[in-house]
């Protein structure tokens, strides 16, 4: 499907224009808690500016000013490289000791599971160098990162598979700080599921104060009677639900994870949702986290947690205090979103209270309102639901296409659009898209003020979800749902962004 207009040769002048202007007038990061969304229409230069660039005359004023409201959220190109920052991944199978105690086979990035926690700040190059030693070609995708469309991973799309005993070098600047994961596509529901997933984290240029900064991967494992993964991967059971649930929930590789903290002290925690298809809602207790990061992107202001779940790919990144007064108290964090509540991990404080850093929490005001987007007209829909077929059994299809015989959007950079995810069927579906951050504006055509990105979107059964995006990362970029078994069999299209 392609979306037409005259001006699509201009469109990026215009954007960029845009952005030149827009980050003059305010940078995207702010650290001004409580502040709403703006956009930068009507600010005046600040005395001895230089004259900004003016835009493009538009044929649809009111797009246009959507599009100029995002021009100040997050920018178009990646910062200057100030330095390269090297990493070797070697993917292969491995034992390794999770749950409580006992030796599972898997496969994983350099011998352990989850992989290892990349961090890079903010301007600096990634190049990291994977060599496979797996039994099935792999690639790497950077889940959430904005990174030039050769380096996002996807067989057939972006690169050719890495055969066994092959390796390949990604290398990119990323555009963005946050908290973002890596994990194969090729057969990912297999070799996720086998364990091979890990973090990136980018931080920020500036440091901020944090007592302690927190990283939480969230999966599940289905085991078969003798404690080991359970190989019948893409069973029809799994593609006609919601794809694999395990019987073991771990944080960590920790399925009694205990993070022992000083009182007073502030923490960053960063989750993220790696299993195949379980989706959590935690709750906290008596501990008041605010959500200050969605999908890797800072939130307008700091938000409470209540309501917020994590699907598949999904992340949040909490900031939270703990009680000067809570010496030897242990806080359960429960998952809420099943019938059967039950404990993700332990908080406990020790020892002496300490001094709680006071600092504004990161935001993003810049997020935009988007006010009246509500009020435009749908440009994409695609329609998610099933149909008997394929090799397994069960096909999950977009707009009737399993991936394969799917038909590519042809979307213009830096045009604003209104994309519908039209849920026919009865089960979840986390609908993520490569390469671009989306904001949700309507939920069964009611109207949503969501503060906060996402890359990644949970549709219930025979929900309607309407996301307004301005794609500005150019390429040929995967959409699709997010539970890895439904993806496997079909799930998936392809957009692709041009100029």
């Amino acid at each position: 499907m392609t979306l037409e207009n005259p001006e699509r040769a201009s469109r990026r002048t215009a954007f960029s224009l845009l952005l030149v202007a827009s980050l003059a007038l305010g940078g995207c990061r702010s650290n001004s808690e409580g502040a709403t969304p703006s956009n930068d229409e009507g600010r005046a230069a600040a005395p001895g500016a230089p004259e900004q660039p003016v835009a493009e005359p538009h044929d649809d004023p009111a797009r246009f000013r959507l599009e100029s409201e995002l021009a100040a959220a997050y920018p178009t190109d990646a910062p200057p490289a100030t330095a390269t920052r090297e990493f070797e991944l070697h993917a292969a199978p491995g034992t390794t000791q999770l749950f409580d105690g006992r030796l599972v086979d898997v496969w994983a990035y350099n011998g352990q599971v989850p992989g290892p926690v990349l961090r890079v700040r903010l301007g600096e190059e990634v190049l990291v160098r994977l060599q496979s030693d797996l039994p099935q070609p792999t690639t790497i995708h950077w889940h959430g990162v904005r990174v030039p469309n050769a380096m996002d991973g996807v067989p057939g799309v972006t690169q050719d598979p890495i055969p066994p005993g092959g390796s390949f070098t990604y290398r990119f600047v990323p555009k963005d700080a946050g908290t973002f994961w890596f994990h194969p596509h090729v057969r990912g529901a297999e070799q996720v599921e086998r364990g091979l997933y890990g973090v990136l984290i980018v931080d920020d240029a500036e440091t901020l104060p944090y007592s302690r900064d927190e990283v939480w991967v969230l999966d599940d494992w289905r085991l078969s009677s003798d404690g080991q993964v359970d190989p019948r991967f893409v069973t029809r059971h799994d593609l006609a639900h919601d794809g694999r649930w395990g019987q073991m929930v771990t944080v960590n590789g920790d399925a009694a994870q205990q993070l022992t903290v000083r009182p007073g002290e502030r923490i960053r925690l960063r989750l993220v949702n790696t299993s195949n298809g379980r989706v959590y809602r935690p709750d906290f207790g008596s501990l008041e986290p605010r959500v200050i990061a969605v999908d890797g992107m800072y939130t307008a202001r700091p938000l409470p947690l209540d309501g917020f779940e994590l699907a598949p790919g999904n992340r949040l990144d909490l900031d939270i205090v703990i009680p000067a007064d809570g010496s030897g108290r242990s806080y359960a964090i429960t998952d809420r979103f099943t019938r059967r509540p039950f404990t993700l991990a332990t908080i406990r404080a020790d020892g002496d209270p300490v001094f709680t850093p006071t600092f504004e929490a990161p935001s993003n005001p810049n997020v935009p309102g988007w006010d009246g987007a509500g009020e435009r007209p749908v440009d994409v829909t695609y329609v998610l639901n099933a149909r008997r077929g394929g090799e397994h059994g069960i096909q999950w299809t977009i707009n009737g296409r399993p991936w394969g015989e799917h038909e590519v959007t042809e979307l213009e950079g830096g045009r604003w659009v209104r994309v519908r995810f039209q849920n026919d069927s009865a089960r979840l579906h986390p609908m993520h898209i490569h390469g671009q951050f989306f904001k949700v504006i309507a939920r069964n055509g009611q109207p949503v003020d969501a503060p906060y990105f996402r890359d990644t979107v949970l549709l219930r059964g025979r929900e309607t979800i309407d996301v307004g995006m301005v794609p500005i990362d150019w390429g040929r970029w995967m959409m699709h749902c997010h539970i890895l078994e439904h993806a496997e069999s079909g799930m998936m299209t392809e957009v692709r962004v041009g100029e």
